[in-house]
């Protein structure tokens, strides 16, 4: 079963959306799954060094209590699914481009979910920088890939358009926020669902259904 997967890498839900799905797809082993991750950025105007992230969030929120309120949340479902979020080690809130190209020099390697998950590890529990490609170039080091071949990628304009087509290309089919999973190109799920959620739809794409959205 294919799953396309629509996610930036600073989005504390499509990390939860992740794990959430692992869980699911663990309770059916009888599914085989190939998931392919697709960039998709919350925040593209952002200067390619990234902002200060303390102002940045206080401003989108509406005040730092209100981005405490907020993190609380996300770190006790977090800490549900063995994740240890740790936002107040967060100082840079990147942009995301070159990490998506990351995702891609990844999955031609065959190595994708890897780099997907040392990159949320790396964003959300260790406070590094996903926009600078040094950071970066050592996080594909740490997922098994080569990290000078890594850099050297990251430096050129290589994906860079691939990348951009392929988020217009979210946007022009109504995708308009993350996590969002696409089955077998025909099933449309919004949101990081609970693992039971998934089983229904692992049920349709198995059984043959008719096309349909789930939002």
């Amino acid at each position: 079963m294919r799953i396309d997967i629509f996610a930036d890498l600073v989005c504390p839900w499509c990390y939860i959306g992740k794990k959430r799905l692992e869980r699911a797809v663990v309770a059916r082993r009888d599914v085989p799954v190939q998931i392919q991750w697709h960039p998709f950025q919350l925040n593209p105007d952002l200067p390619a060094e990234g902002v200060e992230a303390a102002a940045f969030f206080a401003a989108k929120f509406g005040g730092a209590g209100r981005v405490e309120q907020a993190r609380a949340t996300v770190s006790e479902i977090g800490a549900s699914l063995g994740i240890e979020f740790a936002f107040a080690r967060i100082t840079r809130e990147p942009n995301t481009l070159d990490a998506h190209r990351l995702t891609r020099y990844a999955a031609a390697r065959g190595k994708a979910d890897e780099m997907v998950e040392a990159m949320f590890h790396a964003h959300f529990t260790a406070g590094r920088d996903l926009g600078d490609r040094a950071t970066l170039a050592a996080i594909a080091g740490e997922a098994g890939l080569e990290a000078p071949q890594a850099r050297e990628f990251l430096d050129s304009e290589a994906e860079r358009d691939s990348v951009i087509a392929d988020e217009q290309s979210a946007h022009r089919i109504g995708i308009n926020a993350v996590p969002c999973y696409i089955f077998e190109r025909q099933y449309a799920v919004s949101g990081a669902q609970e693992p039971e959620f998934f089983q229904p739809i692992f049920d349709l794409v198995q059984n043959g259904g008719a096309t349909a959205a789930v939002k």
